[in-house]
C-alpha cells in the first residue's frame, strides 16, 4: 500500500479538494432525514403553510446540493485515479525498459504484462474508491450514529451494540484476503502467458492442426485462476451477508421499541421514519466500509506486486572503476576466460560451483582489435548470442571479466555502453510503423544516413518498389514483409548509425547467398571503421572475417583465421566441407 500512497502525493491537492466536496456532499445527505423528521414532527402539526413550503423547499434544495456535490466529488475521484494510474504504468514501463536481462527473467514477460494492465487497474479503483467510499462511508457510519444518539438514545444502543461485532467480522475476513488475491494475480500470469505463447505461434498451432489441444492447455490455465479467484471472492464476500443478518435484525428491533415508545407517547413518529432512514444510511455505511476492505485487499496485493518491479535496482549492476577488473590486453574487445549460466545471481559468482550442463558458456577467451570483425559459428544453443548478451551487459558474466575498450563492461552507464553498438538481433522486432521509423527508431537520423542505410543492407530494391517508398506502413512484427524484407530492414536499422561495433546476430539466414554476399561487401567497403561481430550458420557468412569464433557446447573448439581453423578445427572443416560442397552441387 506504500506505493498508492507514494503516487497519491503528487496530487494531495487535487485529492483533498475531492474529498472535502465528498464530506460536504455526505454531510448534506445526513441533514436530509433530519429536516424530514422537523417538518413531519414540528412543521405540518402547526398548519402553517407557508413553514410547509419552506421547508419542503430547503429539503429540495439541499437535496440538490447533496447530488450536485456528490458528483463532482466522484468526478474528481476518477480524475485523480487516472491520473495516477497513468504515472504508475509509466513509471513500471521505464522501469522494466531498463531491468536487466537477469532481472528480466526473474520477473517474467507475462507477469510484467499482468502488472502493467491487471495490477495496474486493481490500484487505480482503490485510489478511486479512496476519495469516495473512504469518506462516505464513515461519515454515514459515524455521522448516523451521534445523529440517532441525539435523536433517541434507546434506539441508538441497538445500533452501537452490533457495529463492533460487523466491523471486526470485515478486518478479519480482509486479513486473509490479500494473499489469496495475489495468488490471483499470480494464477493470471499463467493466463497471460499460455495466451502470448499461442497467439506469437498460432500458425505453428494451426499447421499442426493443435488448436483443440491449445484450448484445453488454456482451458487448464484459464480454470486454476477462475478457480483461485472464486476461492478469495467467497472468503471476502462471507461478511456481506453476516452484516445484512445484523443489520435487518437491528432494524427489527427498532421498529419494534419504536413503535412501542410512539405508542406510548415517548417518542414522534418523525423521529422513527427518520431513525429508519439514518438506519439505513448506517447499514450503507458497513456496507461501504466491506467494499472499502475489499477493493484494498485487491489493490495491495496488486500495489505490492507492482513495487517489486519498481523498487528493483537496476544500477545495481554497474560497479566502481574501483572494483572493476583490469583487461590484461589492450584490444577493442576482449573477453577473459569468460563463464556464464543463466539464472545465476552476479551476486553469488564468487562463490559459484556449477554443473558443465548448467554452464551456458565456459571459459571463452578472445580479443579483437578495433576496426577487425569475428564471426562466431557453432550449432543451435551453443552459447552464440550469449555471447553477444555478455558484451552488452544484459547480464553479469558467473566469472571471468568482459571489456569493451579498455574497460569493464560493468563500469558503463547503460546509455554510455549501448551507443557503441548497432545490432540485429535473430528475431527482431519489426514495429508497427512506417519503415523511415523502424530504421531511424527514434535517432532523428538525416536522409542521407537513412538512404546509406538502406543500399547497404540491400533494401533499396524492394523499398524503392514499394509506392510509398520509406513511408511505407510495417504491420505487426513485419507480418505484411517477408522474413528476407524484414532482415534488410533490421540490418539497415543496425547500420544507419554508423556504430562503432556492429552486431549483426543469424541476420541473413532469409536471404539468399547473392544478397548475402551483397550485403556483406557494403559493410566491408562503407563501414571499415565499425568492429564487426557477426554470428551465423554459413560459413560463407563468416569466412572473410578476421578471426572466427567456433564454439560447440558453450565451449571454444577453435578460433583463428578460416584459413588456419580448416588446418587446426575438425568441427569447422567439417561444416565448411559440408556447406560448400552442398553449394557446389
Amino acid at each position: 500500500m506504500k506505493l498508492i500512497f507514494r503516487y497519491m502525493g503528487k496530487y494531495k491537492s487535487f485529492i483533498f479538494m475531492a474529498i472535502f466536496i465528498k464530506l460536504l456532499g455526505t454531510m448534506s445527505e445526513l441533514a436530509l432525514p433530519y429536516i424530514l423528521e422537523h417538518i413531519i414532527d414540528n412543521v405540518v402539526p402547526s398548519g402553517d403553510l407557508a413553514q410547509v413550503i419552506f421547508w419542503g423547499l430547503a429539503m429540495f434544495a439541499t437535496a440538490v446540493i447533496c447530488r450536485f456535490l456528490n458528483v463532482t466529488a466522484n468526478r474528481k475521484a476518477v480524475y485523480n485515479a487516472h491520473r495516477i494510474s497513468y504515472d504508475v504504468r509509466q513509471a513500471l514501463f521505464e522501469k522494466t525498459a531498463n531491468l536487466t536481462g537477469a532481472q528480466f527473467d526473474s520477473f517474467g514477460l507475462p507477469s510484467l504484462i499482468s502488472r502493467m494492465t491487471s495490477d495496474s487497474y486493481n490500484v487505480q479503483n482503490a485510489i478511486q474508491r479512496f476519495q469516495t467510499l473512504t469518506v462516505r462511508a464513515p461519515i454515514m457510519l459515524v455521522g448516523g450514529v451521534i445523529v440517532t444518539l441525539t435523536m433517541e438514545p434507546h434506539l441508538a444502543v441497538i445500533l452501537i451494540v452490533m457495529l463492533p461485532i460487523l466491523i471486526t467480522s470485515i478486518l478479519f475476513v480482509t486479513s486473509r484476503g490479500i494473499p489469496m488475491y495475489r495468488a490471483v494475480q499470480e494464477k493470471l500470469d499463467t493466463v497471460v502467458r499460455v495466451m502470448r505463447e499461442n497467439i506469437t505461434g498460432i500458425r505453428v498451432v494451426k499447421a499442426l492442426s493443435k488448436e483443440d489441444y491449445e484450448k484445453r492447455h488454456f482451458q487448464e490455465a484459464n480454470q486454476a485462476m477462475t478457480r483461485q479467484d472464486i476461492k478469495a471472492a467467497t472468503v471476502m464476500a462471507i461478511p456481506g451477508p453476516f452484516m445484512q443478518l445484523c443489520l435487518n435484525t437491528g432494524l427489527t428491533l427498532v421498529v419494534i421499541l419504536g413503535a412501542s415508545r410512539v405508542n406510548d407517547g415517548l417518542m414522534k413518529p418523525g423521529v422513527i421514519l427518520a431513525f429508519l432512514t439514518y438506519f439505513n444510511m448506517i447499514t450503507m455505511g458497513v456496507m461501504g466500509l466491506n467494499r472499502i476492505f475489499m477493493t484494498l485487499s485487491r489493490a495491495s496485493a496488486s500495489a505490492d506486486r507492482i513495487d517489486s518491479v519498481l523498487q528493483t535496482d537496476t544500477n545495481a549492476y554497474i560497479v566502481p572503476e574501483s572494483e572493476a577488473l583490469k583487461p590484461s590486453g589492450d584490444e577493442f574487445i576482449r573477453f577473459e576466460h569468460v563463464d556464464f549460466s543463466y539464472g545465476q545471481d552476479s551476486k553469488e559468482k564468487e562463490g559459484f560451483v556449477g554443473a558443465e550442463r548448467e554452464m551456458a558458456l565456459s571459459d571463452i577467451d578472445f580479443a579483437i582489435r578495433k576496426g577487425e570483425s569475428l564471426g562466431i559459428i557453432g550449432p543451435t544453443g551453443c552459447g552464440k548470442t550469449t555471447i553477444i548478451n555478455l558484451m552488452l551487459h544484459f547480464y553479469d558474466a558467473t566469472r571471468g571479466g568482459v571489456f569493451i575498450d579498455g574497460r569493464d563492461v560493468r563500469t558503463y552507464e547503460k546509455d554510455e555502453l549501448r551507443r557503441k553498438f548497432g545490432a540485429a538481433f535473430q528475431n527482431d522486432m519489426i514495429f508497427k510503423d512506417t519503415l523511415r521509423e523502424n530504421i531511424d527508431f527514434g535517432r532523428h537520423l538525416t536522409e542521407e544516413q537513412l538512404r546509406a542505410a538502406v543500399e547497404d543492407a540491400m533494401a533499396a530494391e524492394f523499398i524503392d518498389s514499394l509506392p510509398d517508398g520509406l513511408d511505407h506502413e510495417a504491420a505487426i512484427k513485419g507480418a505484411n514483409l517477408s522474413g528476407g524484407q524484414k532482415q534488410r530492414i533490421l540490418v539497415a536499422r543496425a547500420l544507419a548509425a554508423s556504430p562503432e561495433i556492429l552486431i549483426l546476430d543469424d541476420s541473413s539466414s532469409a536471404l539468399d547467398y547473392k544478397t548475402d554476399a551483397s550485403m556483406r561487401k557494403a559493410i566491408n567497403e562503407h563501414h571499415k571503421d565499425s568492429t564487426v561481430i557477426m554470428i551465423a550458420q554459413r560459413v560463407s557468412s563468416v569466412m572473410n572475417m578476421t578471426n572466427i569464433l567456433v564454439l560447440d557446447n558453450g565451449k571454444c573448439i577453435g578460433y583463428g583465421s578460416h584459413e588456419e581453423l580448416l588446418k587446426t578445427c575438425d568441427a569447422y572443416r567439417e561444416i565448411y566441407e559440408i556447406q560448400m560442397g552442398a553449394m557446389a552441387q
